[in-house]
């Protein structure tokens, strides 16, 4: 996979995935990046501008890293580990720059896992590497087959499973002490009626405007940060 950027090649950089391959522009001249990549003896090859802007179609600031392939986690890995507490679910979210910026905000939150489902959804792609800003790297994600039954296992973990909907209780008065499983809902349905009622709370958050929902990434990035608040 292409991934591109100043920000995302730092953290690619700092971080244990594997490089294949590092194109750099003729005239790139970033010193904190250099000394990243001889750090980790990496051959570059370099690219004239137009070279760099026919391999990708995003503003990749002069520096393209081929990695490999982003390895998902599984629902195993989350059993195992006992020391995990904070987990988000992405109920089908479909696009890309809302999935990024989500990572994002897991990764700065320290939130231990994100779930997507493997079917009718957005995947890891270069688009979204690039709107973490590179926390993929860092970020681990997993992949189930079915959300309602993955909270089913996660249950008799002792996760408390909350969503999100815009007919809840209040986000502020809910208790989220203990092992949490935060579920946000799609762009255009929010969460499905199977997931909302497999839930063991539901959270709202105040609307005083006309429109009747928040982005998803707003609304998780809201939710995220109350959680940690009030642990």
């Amino acid at each position: 996979m292409l991934v591109y950027g100043k920000n995302v090649a730092r953290e690619i950089l700092n971080s244990s995935v594997k490089i294949n391959k590092i194109y750099l522009q003729d005239t790139f001249k970033n010193e904190e990046l250099l000394k990243l990549i001889n750090k980790r003896k990496l051959n570059i090859i370099y690219r004239t501008m137009s070279e760099m802007d026919k391999m990708t179609k995003g503003l990749h600031q002069g520096i393209i890293i081929d990695i490999e392939d982003y390895k998902y986690y599984t629902l195993e890995d989350i059993k195992q580990n006992k020391e995990s507490n904070f987990i988000v679910i992405l109920d089908h979210i479909e696009d890309p720059r809302n999935f990024g910026a989500i990572i994002r905000t897991c990764e700065c939150a320290g939130v231990d896992y994100i779930i997507i489902p493997n079917k009718r959804t957005v995947e890891i792609t270069p688009i979204v590497m690039k709107t973490s800003s590179g926390a993929l790297a860092n970020t681990k994600i997993v992949q189930v087959s079915n959300i309602r039954n993955t909270i089913e296992v996660l249950k008799k973990e002792n996760y408390w499973i909350v969503g999100t909907d815009a007919n809840g209780t209040d986000y502020e008065k809910i208790n989220y002490k203990g092992k949490i499983v935060l579920v946000i809902g799609s762009e255009g349905t929010g969460l499905k009626q199977i997931i909302k009622s497999s839930c063991d709370e539901i959270a709202s958050l105040p609307l005083k405007g006309k429109v009747n929902s928040l982005n998803a990434s707003v609304a998780a990035g809201i939710m995220i940060y109350e959680i940690l608040k009030t642990r």
